[in-house]
């Protein structure tokens, strides 16, 4: 469901995949290719929420901005049931299941985020890392392997929007 915040309202690429069930409310950008699965809930009714290219929003994500805007860049990963209150996630990094990103957070390029983990509020993870735990540590940085497994999610999910579209 799309809905209008006083006259702001969700903005969609032709070629982005909003599942029936998701809820977009108020400014919200979502940029091509992107896929926003069943459940998710994205709330933009006290700043922007923009979401760039060929990302991937799973299922019963909440994504909702505070006082500042909230931007999500190309090719990000957001795994099921996060809660994502993070001010900029810059591209191409992964968000594992069940992490929470709170306000004012931000998450460099290519950095992953553990199932699970919790970003605290204001805190800056550099690009290329990779953390785990609450609150969130650096444990390492990201291997070859890793981004491999990021384009390899992300080549997966661009099929599945293209599928899903087709339906």
């Amino acid at each position: 469901m799309l809905y209008k915040f006083g006259d702001k309202e969700p903005v969609i690429a032709k070629n982005a995949f909003i599942a029936d069930t998701a809820c977009l409310i108020g400014n919200v950008s979502i940029g091509e290719g992107t896929s926003v699965w069943f459940n998710t809930v994205i709330r933009a009714d006290r700043a922007k929420i923009s979401i760039g290219k060929n990302c991937s929003i799973q299922d019963n994500t909440i994504i909702h901005s505070d006082e500042t805007d909230v931007e999500i860049g190309d090719g990000v990963i957001i795994g099921h049931s996060c809660v994502m209150h993070g001010r900029l996630i810059e591209n191409n990094a992964l968000i594992g299941m069940n992490a929470t990103i709170l306000h004012g957070a931000q998450i460099g390029d290519s950095a992953i985020i553990g199932a699970g983990a919790l970003v605290p509020p204001g805190h800056k993870i550099p690009a290329r890392s990779v953390v785990v735990g609450v609150p969130c540590k650096i444990v390492r940085m990201t291997s070859e392997e890793d981004l491999a497994m990021i384009r390899n999610t992300q080549n997966n999910y661009k099929k599945l929007t293209r599928q899903y579209l087709k339906i």
